[in-house]
């Protein structure tokens, strides 16, 4: 596959997942919220967990579900919406690291393996510097909902804009 057929590829897979997104709406019930805004653009979005009770072996509790409201362009709502996909059946600690290599994707530093290779469509967006924050918004916000640590600011949502590109 050239070049241009692959990039036509991901263009068509992310303008798919923003037109048609399969994870738009809450969670029933919500275990975990968090918003999220991105200033450069106005993206924003609202991320509902479900979790699943913790396994009896190990105590970890696994993502039974993901959904999303909110307001962006393509990149930012079919980042979202892949993201969701992917992070079912997921511990919270895999979704940590999911998150990380997200973003370091974003910096060509790493890509997801085999089984995670949707989110590979994303790459593309690293040769537009000015639309990876519109990319990780969803990822940024997930993290502020799982890490118990994360304390939301006053207005209620947390921002990308500090982050590195």
């Amino acid at each position: 596959m050239t070049l241009g057929n692959l990039r036509d590829l991901y263009q068509q897979v992310i303008l798919d997942h923003y037109k048609k997104p399969r994870h738009k709406g809450k969670t029933n019930p919500i275990d975990r919220q968090q918003r999220g805004h991105n200033p450069s653009c106005g993206d924003t979005i609202e991320l509902t967990v479900h979790l699943a009770p913790p396994d009896a072996d190990n105590g970890e509790s696994r993502i039974a579900d993901v959904k999303f409201e909110g307001e962006g362009c393509a990149i930012a709502i079919a980042s979202a919406d892949l993201m969701a996909e992917a992070l079912r059946g997921k511990t919270v600690a895999e979704a940590l690291e999911m998150v990380q290599r997200f973003q370091r994707m974003m910096k060509g530093e790493a890509e997801f393996p085999k089984e995670l290779r949707k989110l590979n469509v994303m790459q593309g967006v690293a040769q537009f510097p000015v639309r990876i924050k519109c990319a990780t918004l969803s990822w940024h916000t997930l993290r502020a909902a799982l890490e118990p640590q994360a304390v939301t600011p006053e207005e209620g949502y947390v921002s990308n804009e500090g982050e590195e590109a």
